[in-house]
């Protein structure tokens, strides 16, 4: 069985009730109900948080045992250089996701700190994203 963790950064949480036109109307515990119901044959673990040096710690920690990892780190993506080394510096792959199109909106999102290191970049297909990351995993 595949062991997969969906890293999930700030304001993540506020899924369902944060801009529902952009991100949607499934709350984070609804969707991920769905996807692990989806997915049986896949053990999908979770991780939120607001915190820059929580994401780094949980990607350090599950970054040599898991066999991918699902990153949406949000506005950390573009800011955040500690987060990035975190990916390079761990051998479980990583899937940078996004929901919402990151070049159709502010310029300073257009820079990730995350790709580099990245296996693969999926973006703007809402929370489809993340079952595009799961499927690439299988």
């Amino acid at each position: 069985m595949k062991k997969l963790i969906i890293i999930n950064g700030p304001n993540l949480n506020l899924l369902g009730t944060r801009e529902p036109d952009v991100y949607g109307n499934l709350s984070l515990v609804e969707f991920l109900n769905a996807v692990k119901a989806k997915y049986p044959h896949v053990e999908i673990d979770h991780f939120q948080s607001n915190i820059e040096g929580e994401l780094i710690s949980k990607i350090q920690e599950v970054g040599f045992s898991y066999d991918g990892i699902i990153l949406n780190a949000a506005a950390y993506t573009h800011t955040s250089v500690g987060i990035g080394d975190a990916v390079k510096a761990i051998t479980t792959p990583v899937i940078e996701v996004h929901i919402s199109n990151t070049f159709a909106r502010e310029d300073f999102r257009h820079q990730s700190f995350i790709a580099p290191n990245a296996k693969g970049i999926i973006i703007g297909f809402g929370l489809q994203s993340y079952e595009l990351a799961i499927q690439s995993f299988l």
